[in-house]
């Protein structure tokens, strides 16, 4: 698992067509809208029990994720922009194969492959991370509301 790649093993990416290329890089563009729009519901979920957390340890812990969230967002726009330049780059080599170096685009390709894997991989433990507080602030709250203790 701690190898995310989308592409085959061995020198796939230096073989690859430009058409094989543009279509993977097509998915990953139709991936972050996915993963920008999860991102847009974790923060609900957040924005919605933060105002009923009564307890400051459980404050904190929100805080921290919301943190976490809003870098995974920024991340996730610069890949956004990323992909964005390099489907241009290859819309460029597949209208004139010398607009631009196919070495250098196979490069950049196959490190944007690798920073999606690692997005992907922090994504996914801020995810669990934001459901696992959201359990917790929900299950603690409720055992304050039972109790009937009062805010501190």
């Amino acid at each position: 698992m701690s190898n995310l790649r989308n592409r085959p093993k061995d020198n796939y990416i230096h073989e690859a067509d430009w058409k094989s290329l543009y279509v993977l890089t097509e998915h990953w563009k139709s991936d972050m809208a996915f993963y920008n729009e999860d991102l847009k519901f974790l923060h609900h979920l957040i924005d919605k029990y933060f105002m009923w957390i009564s307890k400051k340890d459980n404050i904190d812990m929100v805080r921290e994720i919301e943190v976490s969230l809003i870098d995974t967002d920024k991340k996730c726009d610069t890949l956004v922009k990323r992909i964005d330049t390099h489907l241009h780059h290859l819309a460029e080599l597949i209208d004139n194969p010398f607009a631009y170096d196919s070495h250098t685009f196979r490069t950049e390709h196959e490190q944007l492959e690798d920073d999606l894997a690692l997005f992907v991989k922090q994504f996914r433990a801020n995810r669990k991370e934001v459901f696992a507080i959201t359990e917790h602030v929900i299950d603690g709250e409720e055992m304050v509301k039972r109790l009937g203790i009062t805010r501190a």
